[in-house]
């Protein structure tokens, strides 16, 4: 089971909003002032028409009548044209605000941990940026305006209300408890159950990413069956969590319904008591009455906006979440004196409990070769990550020139160690897109840094062998890659990785399976070439083709999480051990009993 990444928790969620609140304030006053003046339009046709029926009552004029219709048009143009101009001003605010929390999230997702990112999985990362994203875009464009709209217009109408006379404040109170009650029961218990539907999504995207990227080994190991079962138990779950929210709403509902409803009918009965008395006059009942029954519609609206801001804050909360996850390097100031690469007493581990590496110590030369071998599942791939400081240890160090890796920031580390795998992205975009990305140095517009830049770009290219078929593209470096483009082989992107790599210019090198995707005569020789690139500078070359390992300077054989054997390749099979073993299998001889 993957392990999610952290939900901000509501006072976070309040900060942010006062944040993007405090760096629009002339947008918010805007928008408040326009909605303001909107209700307040709104509120003339009440009391023009409350005015009209005690007028009506003591006897009036056509002119009159006519001069009250002509007011009665003129705050309906208004109201109108208010309400236009603000809803206009609300969707610019939002978008700002959701444009900022964009940004925001995808500085704080491409700023996430390697190692938190694979323990939760793509599932919920990739849920935050579409669902999440989509929910809370669609919120700031429609349910807070109306929020917003629906608050204004509530808070006025009960001004008016009162206004019209202290008598109508009977009748507002006694609609205050159901609705009180009724919203406190519902907002305690729904962002539990917003945060739960929101996480199954993820759980569902995370069980559907794993089926599609394994779909060959589901089809050879006959896992179908399991799989449907395991995507069918994400769904069963998310429509559980799902029922959940959809009860609270119902139960929400018609008790708030009741509690709007209760003050128009009070408002008639106690007018009516007073009107009977002679304590107020016929046209305040109808106004205080059309006051009442306006206030149905913007508290309505409100509430039921309110669930959907229930929904967006939550997934502000989940998007938000994403800054929240503890950085694992702690940067410290000191710069590495050398390239000196050290692993000392490293322990690591996955899960609690179960340790991957136990307690190795690997002490690389300045400018060597080094191969590390073993069987699949020793943990070579564990060590490479930590040597390229994916990772920091469980226990022990990893140095670079007495520097801890995890001390130093992450655009520093990557001058001095760099990693690739046979796992490899290729961007939407050119192929020249695709390779400046790897450099760290300031661009120019002038002809002659252009043709300097592509001079660059082709001869890394050339040094990974790739010149032959970049050469053929239709634009060359302009020719567009990625998906809807040029489509690569996964040979070919492999080789573009590298090429990257060449233009980053890294000292240590930590290849992980990086020619996998090669056939083995391809391999070799790309091997060699990129032997003249990477001279004086340290590599490490994680590799089951154990050629590799015969053209290293030293060989390091990790078993069962520890490195069993280190040494040149001859002495290492001069002497019999593991190395040995795994040289003659590799080429076919009987080995040793």
């Amino acid at each position: 089971m993957s392990e999610l990444l952290p939900v901000a928790d509501g006072r976070a969620v309040r900060r942010y909003a006062r944040s993007l609140a405090r760096r629009h304030p002339g947008d918010l006053r805007r928008v408040v002032a326009l909605h303001a003046l909107a209700a307040l339009a709104g509120l003339a046709g009440p009391w023009l028409l409350g005015d009209l029926v005690q007028s009506v009552e003591q006897g009036t004029t056509l002119g009159h009548v006519d001069e009250v219709v002509g007011w009665l048009a003129v705050a309906l143009v208004a109201q109108g044209l208010l309400t236009y101009f603000a809803r206009y001003a609300s969707t610019v605010l939002g978008e700002k605000a959701l444009a900022e929390l964009r940004e925001d999230f995808v500085k704080n997702s491409l700023a996430l941990p390697v190692g938190t990112v694979e323990r939760a999985g793509t599932g919920d990362l990739l849920t935050r940026a579409s669902r999440d994203v989509d929910q809370l875009g669609w919120s700031l464009r429609y349910a807070v305006p109306e929020t917003l709209i629906a608050l204004i217009t509530t808070v006025l109408t009960v001004v008016a209300c009162l206004f019209v006379g202290w008598w109508v404040a009977v009748p507002l109170l006694l609609g205050v408890p159901m609705l009180w009650a009724g919203t406190h029961w519902y907002i305690r218990r729904a962002q539990p159950a917003y945060l739960a539907e929101h996480a199954s999504y993820g759980a569902i995207s995370a069980v559907l990413a794993e089926t599609v990227e394994g779909a060959r080994t589901v089809e050879a190991l006959g896992l179908q069956r399991a799989r449907r079962d395991r995507t069918g138990a994400a769904v069963a779950e998310s429509a559980r969590c799902e029922r959940r929210t959809l009860f609270l709403r119902t139960v929400w509902f018609p008790t708030v319904e009741l509690g709007y409803l209760v003050p128009t009918v009070c408002t008639l009965l106690v007018g009516g008591a007073l009107f009977a008395r002679g304590d107020v006059d016929l046209g305040a009942v109808t106004a205080a009455t059309l006051y009442v029954q306006q206030l149905i519609d913007p508290l309505d609206r409100l509430i039921s906006w309110l669930d959907e801001l229930q929904i967006a804050g939550t997934s502000l909360a989940r998007l938000l979440g994403v800054a929240h996850v503890p950085d694992d390097r702690t940067p410290t100031g000191r710069r590495p004196d050398d390239e000196h690469l050290e692993a000392q007493g490293v322990r690591f581990s996955y899960v609690d409990g179960r340790d991957v590496l136990h307690g190795v110590d690997l002490d690389l030369r300045v400018g060597e070769r080094l191969a590390v071998v073993g069987p699949s599942g020793a943990g070579k791939s564990t060590l490479g990550r930590l040597l390229a400081g994916i990772h920091p240890p469980r226990v022990g160090t990893v140095t670079v020139g007495d520097v801890g890796l995890t001390e130093l920031p992450l655009d520093e580390l990557r001058g001095h160690v760099a990693l690739v795998t046979q796992e490899h992205h290729v961007f939407v975009g050119t192929v020249r897109d695709n390779l400046v990305m790897a450099l760290d140095e300031p661009f120019s517009g002038s002809a002659s840094w252009s043709a300097k830049l592509d001079r660059r770009l082709w001869g890394a290219l050339d040094a990974v062998d790739a010149l032959g078929w970049a050469e053929e593209l239709p634009a060359g470096l302009d020719t567009t890659i990625g998906s809807g483009g040029h489509v690569l082989t996964p040979a070919q992107a492999q080789q573009l990785a590298l090429a990257r790599l060449v233009l980053a210019d890294p000292h240590t090198l930590v290849l992980d399976e990086a020619t996998s995707l090669l056939d083995p005569r391809s391999a070799r020789h790309l091997e060699r070439s990129l032997a003249a690139v990477v001279d004086g500078r340290t590599v490490v070359a994680i590799a089951h083709r154990l050629f590799s390992a015969h053209d290293a300077d030293r060989v390091a054989v990790v078993e069962d999480g520890v490195v069993a054997e280190v040494g040149p390749h001859d002495d290492l099979i001069e002497s019999g051990g593991s190395y040995a073993e795994l040289w003659r299998s590799w080429h076919g001889e009987p080995t040793r009993t």
